[in-house]
């Protein structure tokens, strides 16, 4: 299990990106923009360094939601390979079966 002070300022960067995405985009437009002129373009980009660096998706760890492992994780089933083998073995994952050979 993972320190419940890393899952939580994990979560609250996530609720920080998305509190702030629109208006992320809508600054990233303008930047990126060739025909808007450079002093919008350089106020924009200043607009964006302003805002808070956990704000950005790009800083959201993926994490397992069984047990908020950082390593192994699948993002599919948005589970860790021990979680995933623990349900498994378990049943509780339809469809999965254990191979043997």
């Amino acid at each position: 299990m993972a320190k419940t002070s890393s899952i939580e300022k994990n979560n609250k960067r996530a609720a920080l990106a998305k509190q702030y995405a629109a208006k992320r985009a809508a600054l990233k437009a303008t930047v990126k923009d060739q025909s808007a002129s450079i002093e919008e373009r350089f106020k924009a980009s200043l607009k964006l360094a302003e805002l808070p660096r956990n704000s950005a998706k790009v800083r959201i760890r993926n994490r397992c939601e069984v047990s908020g492992r950082p390593r192994g994780y699948y993002r599919k089933l948005k589970m860790s390979r021990i979680a995933l083998r623990q349900l498994g073995n378990l049943g509780q994952i339809p469809g999965l079966v254990k191979s043997s050979w």
